[in-house]
């Protein structure tokens, strides 16, 4: 896929070094999650951004999953009941893992222990899957991948 471009509905952050793009049907999750994470970063002392919210346009180059923000939307993020706010933004960056809100009313209780997901047709992602309520995800997603993000 190398030179291709997909556009896919997510939302996509950079906290520290780590990208993070957040996968799901419209109404999941995806948003607030990410805002909690980025929320969560700077106490910690991370630096996180937005890099797109709701339509992501992503590539390969150089064997790495890029990500990237339509410039219709740069830095602007929905907040569902909140509307729409301006965020500290990156253009594009490097994804390393997707994250996928569930609903602990429905989600496994043991989900598959390394699950990948595709992102495109020749593109996938190591996948955690994330309780859609969760207070802190930030620290589940650093637990989950067992490293800092920095």
């Amino acid at each position: 896929m190398t030179g291709e471009t997909t556009n896919i509905h997510a939302t996509a952050i950079l906290v520290g070094k780590t990208g993070l793009l957040f996968l799901g049907p419209s109404g999941s999750g995806k948003s607030s999650l990410a805002f909690s994470c980025l929320a969560a970063a700077k106490p910690l002392g991370l630096a996180a951004s937005l890099i797109a919210d709701d339509r992501v346009l992503i590539s390969e180059q150089d064997g790495s999953l890029i990500a990237e923000c339509p410039p219709s939307i740069a830095g602007l993020m929905e907040i569902r009941y909140t509307g729409i706010v301006r965020m500290p933004y990156v253009s594009r960056a490097e994804m390393h893992f997707a994250v996928r809100p569930v609903d602990p009313a429905t989600a496994e209780r043991m989900p598959p222990e390394d699950e990948w997901i595709d992102i495109t047709v020749s593109a996938r992602l190591p996948l955690i899957r994330l309780s859609a309520t969760s207070a802190n995800p930030l620290a589940v997603i650093m637990a989950k991948i067992g490293a800092s993000l920095g």
